[in-house]
């Protein structure tokens, strides 16, 4: 998630919690933001303190950031959006394949959460019209 505008910009769903699921969704945002020397927060998975990730880190320009043990509100936000994600989707849900459960977890971040979900930290827009509203201003453009 980029918490200038909260827009999941990397996501993956694996069927277990390894280090690629982790690398795939952080690689999704690396290729779609070409981050420099942007800092990337995590929780204490042992997913965030092997060397690969540090490697992986430095070699797509990113600073690792982790928070202290028991220091939860760093991923707040992070967090909220995962409890939206649950509610909407997940609880009292049960899937056929854990391909129809990616689909319809990929059009609910695509289609409605980035482009349709209002947001009171935006003003009440979405992530996209957040971020194409900057990029306005950033040019000039009124």
């Amino acid at each position: 998630m980029d918490l200038f505008s909260r827009k999941i910009v990397g996501w993956a769903a694996r069927p277990t919690i390894h280090r690629e699921l982790v690398l795939d969704a952080v690689l999704m945002a690396v290729r779609a933001r070409r981050p420099r020397g942007t800092l990337i927060h995590s929780d204490q998975g042992t997913q965030y303190g092997s060397d690969a990730w540090r490697r992986f880190c430095r070699s797509h320009r990113l600073e690792p950031s982790m928070s202290r043990k028991g220091n939860c509100w760093d991923n707040a936000v992070a967090e909220s959006f995962f409890g939206s994600l649950k509610k909407a989707l997940i609880k009292k849900q049960i899937y056929k394949s854990h391909d129809l459960a990616t689909a319809t977890i990929a059009d609910y971040i695509e289609t409605f959460y980035n482009r349709s979900r209002r947001h009171s930290h935006l003003g009440g827009i979405s992530p996209e019209q957040f971020e194409a509203a900057h990029r306005s201003r950033k040019q000039g453009v009124h």
